[in-house]
């Protein structure tokens, strides 16, 4: 197989982790962006890499079953909803498997029960924060490419494309998040157009326009930060009134100035605009404030069945101790206080130890401690025997999963029960192996929190041998 072969009638068997189909040839591996399983096509090599090849998808002989028509103008470009060709029912069925297969082949587990997942009622507008970026590098289509003509305008405001930190889709209507999101978007695109705000440049690092969190909540509230990649001027002040006066459903308005090399936010102070401070989101018997930097489940309507299923895997009484690492904005605690006895929350975002003593008190829950530092550092024999030791342990780590250090922590305070929540399966199933010395493997709850997309956020109960 060389670069820029063709192969005709080639199905495509699988998919990957990525998102992209599997073809076998000739007894090798090839990758196609696009393609779903029971696609019959012709594809031709684009790359050889180590162990496999990538293949673009030539002609479509005959659909896959499994395909349907994507809603979202921009999908194959935009780096988001990679699988929205594929229909739901499937892409169920891909995430199940995807954590039966990290718990068998990393974890190392025999046969371990996975529950069926717990689909999403809605899979389009179901996310209450997205990150919009700016851009001077809009992506040309392959239409404007081949026109020959000279493209005067390459600003954007969106998502970047698969695979391309420097080139951004600059997005009409995004099927992500509800009213006003796509509105805001494209007004500050216009205005910043109309009044010459420069758009950041991703190259030399300068542009006051960098990028755009829009939050919004059941309440039917509306959160806007926007990040000036230059000194705040008269130009910032001005779009940020036109902002509220054309939209005034707005509940907050912050900035903020980031001139660093990297996007990372969370060690630079927003300003309040205008507005609240806060804005609050609900949850059965519990309201959660949240902040332009607060750390919440991005999809609140499941967020809602993944914590039902924490509360189901604890089956709670009111003697327990329960640990909450990793514990955010304190929600997953707040959720089960009325239940236990008591609840000690640890969480390394000092902001965030804030906003949640901050939940618990609105909320008037007394039986809760939220610690401020890394878990690493804290969890220890000694932090038990002053805090009480843990009947059940709550993990909810970023991606790469629970620190070392914290693993031999857990194995020696020796809780009944750790319920794992992790939004990435296969760092999730490394751990698990590292506690199966002392704990036995009970069962998962795939929960989709992120239609159309490849992630899937899993539930896993281990119990004391």
């Amino acid at each position: 197989m060389k670069k820029g072969e063709l192969f005709q009638d080639i199905e495509i068997t699988d998919l990957s982790a990525k998102g992209k189909g599997v073809a076998r040839i000739k007894k090798a591996v090839a990758f196609v962006e696009n393609a779903i399983p029971g696609d019959l096509v012709d594809l031709q090599i684009i790359k050889q890499r180590k162990g496999y090849f990538d293949a673009k998808l030539v002609k479509m002989h005959q659909e896959s079953d499994k395909r349907q028509k994507a809603v979202c103008s921009h999908f194959g470009i935009c780096g988001g909803c990679r699988i929205q060709n594929m229909k739901y029912k499937n892409q169920l069925k891909f995430k199940e498997q995807q954590v039966l297969n990290s718990l068998t082949r990393i974890g190392g587990l025999e046969s371990p029960e996975i529950l069926p997942i717990l689909g999403s009622e809605t899979t389009e507008y179901y996310r209450n924060k997205l990150e919009f970026s700016f851009s001077t590098s809009r992506w040309l289509s392959q239409e404007e490419i081949a026109s020959g003509k000279q493209i005067e305008n390459r600003q954007a405001v969106g998502f970047h494309v698969a695979g391309r930190y420097d080139k951004l889709v600059d997005i009409e209507h995004c099927y992500l998040q509800d009213k006003p999101s796509n509105d805001v978007r494209n007004f500050i695109r216009q205005y910043a157009r109309n009044n010459k705000l420069s758009f950041f440049n991703p190259y030399h690092m300068k542009g006051m326009l960098r990028a755009l969190f829009i939050r919004t909540s059941t309440s039917n509230e509306v959160m806007i930060n926007m990040v000036f990649g230059e000194n705040i001027n008269d130009q910032a002040i001005d779009l940020l009134a036109a902002l509220k006066t054309e939209f005034p459903e707005i509940s907050s308005i912050y900035y903020l100035v980031n001139t660093k090399k990297n996007d990372s936010i969370y060690d630079l102070k927003p300003v309040l605009f205008s507005g609240n401070a806060y804005i609050t989101e609900h949850m059965e018997h519990i309201q959660i404030k949240l902040g332009p930097k607060s750390f919440y489940q991005t999809n609140s309507i499941q967020a809602l069945e993944l914590y039902k299923t924490v509360r189901q895997f604890g089956e709670l009484n009111p003697d327990e101790i329960v640990y909450d690492l990793y514990s955010g904005v304190g929600s997953i605690g707040l959720y089960l206080a009325k239940d236990v006895k008591k609840i000690i929350g640890i969480e390394t975002v000092e902001e965030a130890v804030h906003d949640a003593e901050e939940n618990r008190r609105i909320n008037n829950i007394n039986n809760i401690t939220f610690y401020s530092g890394q878990v690493e550092k804290l969890l220890s024999m000694d932090f038990a025997n002053e805090n009480g030791d843990p009947d059940i342990l709550i993990i909810d780590p970023p991606r790469p999963g629970v620190h070392k250090t914290v693993i031999q922590s857990i194995l020696e305070i020796k809780p009944k029960k750790i319920i794992y929540i992790s939004c990435n399966p296969a760092t999730q199933a490394r751990d698990i192996e590292l506690l199966t010395s002392s704990y036995q493997f009970i069962k998962s709850q795939p929960v989709d929190m992120f239609p159309h997309t490849l992630h899937i956020e899993n539930v896993s109960l281990l119990e004391l041998k």
